[in-house]
């Protein structure tokens, strides 16, 4: 066996000495604080019945898409699906994607030009920084929420752009993963109108969580013809797998003849667009939303309870982070955590900025209110220690 490179040790051990080595670790029966299952439709067993019924029902006994979506792999779950998003989501067109990440960086490797303006929040997902940092334009950060900042930015780089073919464009979340918190999209979107820039959201965390049905934040405020692009994750509130682009059709046509993630890649099984179509179908159907939203209010409510609102950014999402510096405190509160049945993930740098180490604590409709208050109640224990 060959020698491991040196500077590639060198780098694990200094992971391991910030205490921010990562570890693959087995699934547990402890009490879910940590995944983004919000719906609980992972385990839903009327989702993977009705799925298997559909592909037994349509004769669909195929294991594997057999190729790319432009070779063999378009099979026609793909048109159905797509079908469903572009009316459950108000959209001209959509796009299936692999994944979330296939989806941020085939958008934004292809869709912004040379010459073209990018303007991110600072805390958007890795995703769209790797595709942001595979695209030939110029891209610049504001601070988080910060749309005073933004439209700074906005004004000198419009009032800079003489080319009309140059295009500026805009990119946030509408649930931050890492924080939990939303940006005022109503007027991010009015500032995008006013310097005609392209306004892409994000809405991961959103689908599922807000909105009539769980349609996302971007439809709950009436936005959808203000938005270049949105993408959409199957994988969290869906408890499927996959993820899509909504947007117009020439954004539809151009990201299949330019989108190398989508291009170059296999496509997805069908059996993974028939989960993703039971799952929107239990979505239209279930009040999983509403036990949602009565759990995350409960979690806000016992948070004051418990005086921890200094340690909390403010969240009305299913996300909410507890900010306790330091890779090892972090770590050992979450450990002791753990110790007492609930399964709750320590967030390290350098994924957060150091000294913003947290606890995110993801809530379910499935986690009773008794859970919700007793795992507040231990954290409340260690948190003032």
């Amino acid at each position: 066996m060959k020698t491991f490179p040196k500077r590639l040790t060198e780098k694990l051990k200094k992971r391991e000495e910030e205490h921010a080595l990562r570890q693959l670790n087995n699934q547990d029966q402890l009490v879910d604080f940590s995944s983004n299952d919000y719906l609980g439709f992972s385990k839903n067993e009327t989702i993977f019945n009705e799925t298997h019924e559909y592909l037994v029902g349509h004769n669909i006994k195929q294991n594997g898409a057999t190729g790319s979506r432009l070779l063999s792999g378009n099979h026609n779950l793909y048109h159905l699906v797509e079908t469903v998003l572009c009316e459950f989501h108000q959209s001209e067109a959509a796009l299936v994607f692999n994944s979330g990440y296939d989806a941020n960086i085939g958008f934004f490797s292809c869709v912004p030009q040379r010459h073209d303006i990018i303007l991110y929040d600072e805390f958007v997902h890795a995703s769209i920084r790797d595709g942001i940092s595979m695209s030939h334009a110029s891209a610049f950060k504001f601070r988080h929420n910060d749309l005073s900042e933004l439209d700074t930015l906005l004004k000198k780089y419009s009032d800079s752009v003489i080319d009309s073919s140059i295009s500026i464009y805009v990119v946030t979340e509408s649930v931050f993963s890492m924080d939990g918190d939303s940006p005022h999209l109503e007027t991010l979107a009015q500032l995008c109108t006013n310097y005609h820039a392209h306004l892409i959201i994000d809405e991961a965390h959103a689908v599922g969580v807000f909105g009539d049905q769980g349609k996302g934040l971007v439809q709950k405020l009436e936005l959808e013809r203000q938005v270049f692009a949105r993408i959409i994750t199957f994988g969290k509130a869906l408890g499927a797998h996959g993820a899509a682009i909504l947007g117009g059709s020439q954004l539809k046509s151009y990201l299949i003849n330019f989108s190398r993630s989508l291009i170059y890649t296999t496509a997805l099984p069908p059996h993974a667009l028939a989960t993703i179509n039971a799952s929107y179908l239990e979505l239209i159907k279930a009040d999983a939303t509403k036990r949602l939203h009565e759990n995350i209010n409960h979690f806000i409510t016992e948070v004051k309870n418990h005086d921890l609102e200094t340690y909390f950014i403010p969240s009305n999402s299913a996300i909410h982070c507890a900010i306790i510096p330091g890779n090892e405190t972090i770590k050992q509160i979450a450990h002791e955590i753990r110790d007492k049945g609930f399964n709750i993930k320590p967030i390290l740098s350098p994924t957060v900025p150091n000294g913003q180490e947290r606890l995110r604590f993801c809530i379910h409709s499935y986690n009773s209110k008794q859970e919700i208050s007793e795992v507040l109640k231990v954290f409340a224990t260690f948190a003032r220690v």
